[in-house]
Order: structure tokens, then C-alpha cells, then sequence
């Protein structure tokens, strides 16, 4: 149920965002991955943990960095943070003992982030493909 939920909540923020024209300021993703990234550190402070929060907090920066280069740099970078987080998921249990975290939070996360990733990199390489070409220097000279 965790995952079905995860895919159908991205679909619905990806379509929100677009809908609204949300989407169209170049923040809106890098937001969704910073804000993506925090929910580890909120549930390490809901169960008192230092270390997790700790732990936590380094993982979000990384995270944090990634998506602020992305938002300055490259959209794709967005994309793939959004992804690796997906990743990151499935690999946290092994990377931290955070006992806030519920069971199907991983399960939920993981397809929340690659379904919202996947979806946003169909669109972007979609839209690549529908703009029209560059009209090179020569072209452009000649008319």
C-alpha cells in the first residue's frame, strides 16, 4: 500500500505543480527534494535521538547541496537528487538507527522519490524532444 500511495502522491504533486504553474518557477523541485530530505531529521527529533539526528542532518545537507546546485546549475541535477534519495531509502536502515522512522516510511519515500524523479525526467527529455531545434549561426546569417 506504501508504494501505490508513494506513486500516486508524486503524480498528483508533479501534476500540481504544473497545473498551478507552480512548476514553472525553477525552485519549486529543488524545494520537493530539500523538504523530501528533512522528513529523516524531523523523525530523529520526534524520537530524541542525537546520534540519528546527527547522522540525519549530514544526510539532508548533502541532499540540500545538491538540490541548490541543481537549482543554479542543471534541472537534471534536480532529478537525480530526487532519484538518489529514492536510493537512499532503500539503503537507510543500514546507514542510520533512527527509531523514529516509521515501518512504511522507506516503502512510501522511496516510491514518492523515483516515481516523482521518473516522471519529471519523461517530461523534461518530452519537452526537449517538442522545442524546436536550434537555428544555427549560419542559418541565421543567411536569412
Amino acid at each position: 500500500m506504501a508504494y501505490a500511495v508513494g506513486i500516486a502522491l508524486a503524480f498528483i504533486v508533479v501534476c500540481f505543480g504544473r497545473v498551478t504553474g507552480l512548476a514553472r518557477d525553477q525552485a519549486f523541485y529543488p524545494t520537493l527534494v530539500i523538504i523530501v530530505a528533512s522528513y529523516y531529521v524531523l523523525f530523529a527529533l520526534m524520537a530524541g535521538s542525537p546520534r540519528a539526528l546527527v547522522v540525519e542532518s549530514i544526510v539532508m545537507s548533502a541532499f540540500v547541496l545538491g538540490a541548490v546546485i541543481g537549482f543554479k546549475r542543471s534541472p537534471w541535477l534536480v532529478i537525480a537528487c530526487l532519484g538518489a534519495h529514492g536510493v537512499f531509502d532503500v539503503f537507510h536502515d543500514s546507514i542510520s538507527a533512527n527509531p523514529g522512522v516509521p515501518a512504511w516510511w522507506p516503502a512510501f519515500c522511496l516510491s514518492f522519490d523515483v516515481g516523482a524523479a521518473g516522471l519529471l525526467a519523461w517530461l523534461s527529455i518530452r519537452a526537449q524532444l517538442s522545442a524546436p531545434a536550434p537555428r544555427s549561426e549560419i542559418e541565421v546569417r543567411s536569412v
